[in-house]
């Protein structure tokens, strides 16, 4: 089988499986286009002006925010799970990686980014 024979079988699977599950579905729906059909519908009633809905940047802010923050979680987890086995040295770089995050939170804070407006 190889060294990365396992590595094959699992792309092929993962490459068919959802050819599998969608393909059968695409080739037996009911194809009926109607102009009716391609009205873009909103809770039951026409939609009234542009689709085109602009969003504030502050959304995009708090999103990226939430990404940092949870990203942070995502490291902080495995080292807390073996801090006993690390020693003061991954204590220390964590301390150093919270820090950076810490001062990146306090300058966008800092800047008035976090106020809700």
């Amino acid at each position: 089988m190889g060294e990365f024979g396992s590595l094959g079988i699992f792309l092929v699977v993962a490459l068919l499986f959802p050819v599998m599950a969608l393909g059968p579905a695409f080739l037996l729906q009911p194809k009926q286009p109607s102009p009716q059909k391609y009205i873009p519908y909103e809770c039951g009633v026409d939609p009234i002006g542009s689709p085109y809905v602009q969003f504030r940047a502050g959304y995009f802010l708090y999103a990226l925010l939430f990404i940092v923050f949870d990203i942070e979680t995502v490291f902080l987890y495995p080292w807390a799970v073996e801090f006993q086995m690390l020693g003061l040295f991954a204590l220390l770089e964590m301390f150093v990686f919270v820090g950076i995050l810490a001062l990146g939170l306090g300058y966008a804070w800092r800047k008035g980014d976090l106020t809700w407006r």
